[in-house]
């Protein structure tokens, strides 16, 4: 296990850390796996002050956590400007109140920032999106201090992998891949 610190650096390593709330935890961890430079990609529980939230708990909608996921990844071969670009093509950012068929707190789109530049880089990145005119509505992702991350149960790691026909079938019925294509022209990974 990498330990980890506040700073979105992981001991021992070149690497560093990104944590993103997307939505279904499960429809963001393929993307970033697949991408060079990712060494790891956790989904979990962000957000919330709870001690070791489960996911029973955080669907409730109550606990303060979000589904989401932590990335660690090596900067020299995929920047965190790259990292940010696949995430806010990947989500409807001006969903104030979940993400596509999924409603409530835990569901909100989050950029958790480990350090003052990845503050920077995440602002500078939702200015030119808002900027684009590529929505009409504003932006509602929020930007917030990394505070925590705890890892979701065994169950909820690589999803797609272990139970491919019921992701394909939640990510399609979604409206997720619906929304994507029509807004960035892209498809699923």
């Amino acid at each position: 296990m990498v330990s980890r610190n506040n700073k979105g650096e992981s001991s021992g390593t070149q690497t560093k850390l990104v944590t993103f709330a997307g939505g279904c935890f499960w429809c963001m961890e393929p993307i970033f796996r697949i991408q060079k430079g990712v060494k790891d990609a956790v989904v979990g529980y962000s957000g919330g002050t709870k001690a070791t939230p489960t996911y029973d708990q955080v669907s409730t909608g109550k606990t303060g956590y979000r589904e989401a996921i932590q990335i660690t990844f090596d900067p020299t071969l995929t920047p965190y400007e790259k990292l940010l670009d696949i995430f806010w093509h990947n989500i409807d950012p001006t969903d104030g109140g979940g993400q596509f068929a999924d409603r409530g707190d835990q569901y909100l789109t989050t950029i958790y920032f480990h350090d003052e530049d990845q503050r920077e880089e995440a602002e500078a990145s939702r200015d030119t999106l808002e900027k684009s005119g590529r929505f009409s509505a504003p932006i509602a992702t929020q930007i917030l201090r990394y505070r925590n991350f705890f890892p979701a149960e065994e169950e909820h790691q690589r999803y797609y992998q272990k139970r491919p026909l019921h992701y394909n079938l939640y990510h399609e019925g979604s409206g997720r891949d619906e929304f994507l294509a029509k807004t960035w022209d892209t498809h699923k990974p």
